[in-house]
């Protein structure tokens, strides 16, 4: 009886040391960045929480382009740091659209610091957008989705151009992770696969 009893201590020691050692794994993002305000100014900063893949659904009203430099099925080099992974990525263009693309900067509605000039919000992806494009300095309201606390922050455009923008399918370069309907890269920061 005394042994059954010590078995059933030491398995029940073991089973609660087990489970929190699991309940710490994977824990990592949750925890405080130390440098925070050193990532404020890096290329990726803010974009920990992005989605970056998207269902491939865009906003209503949303024109195709009609001549894009990429048509859809194009294959191409991103030449942008949006997010780790990503610069240097081999695509294929998903789709093509003809609009005002906007930098942002943008309180997350989750909290934390600003978001500084994030690339690309696109003009349908704020709120009351009419037929004219945003200036810099304009105070809006955005609808994106991109990432975690962005749906409904207030924000700043701080730049804006008409241009043609794509949706893109790569692969994460230092995950080897499949990225689908990433939204959005400008014309500019694409090349043709050579």
């Amino acid at each position: 009886m005394k042994n059954r009893r010590i078995v059933w201590g030491v398995a029940s020691l073991a089973a609660a040391l087990l489970l929190s050692a699991c309940a710490g794994a994977g824990n990592d993002e949750a925890a405080p960045k130390e440098n925070a305000s050193q990532e404020e100014n890096t290329p990726h900063a803010g974009h920990g929480e992005m989605n970056h893949s998207g269902s491939g659904d865009v906003p209503a009203g949303l024109e195709e382009a009609k001549q894009p430099t990429y048509p859809v099925g194009s294959k191409v080099i991103i030449h942008a740091d949006h997010m780790p992974g990503m610069n240097g990525a081999e695509a294929t263009v998903s789709g093509a659209f003809d609009t005002t693309v906007y930098t942002v900067t943008y309180t997350p509605t989750t909290g934390g610091p600003p978001v500084k000039n994030h690339k690309w919000v696109i003009h349908k992806e704020i709120e009351n957008a009419g037929d004219e494009p945003f200036q810099p300095g304009d105070e809006v309201v955005l609808n994106a989705d991109h990432m975690k606390g962005m749906k409904g922050a207030k924000a700043v455009i701080d730049s804006a151009q008409q241009t043609t923008v794509y949706m893109v399918d790569y692969t994460d370069t230092e995950t080897g992770e499949q990225v689908t309907n990433h939204k959005w890269v400008t014309e500019d920061e694409l090349s043709p696969v050579k």
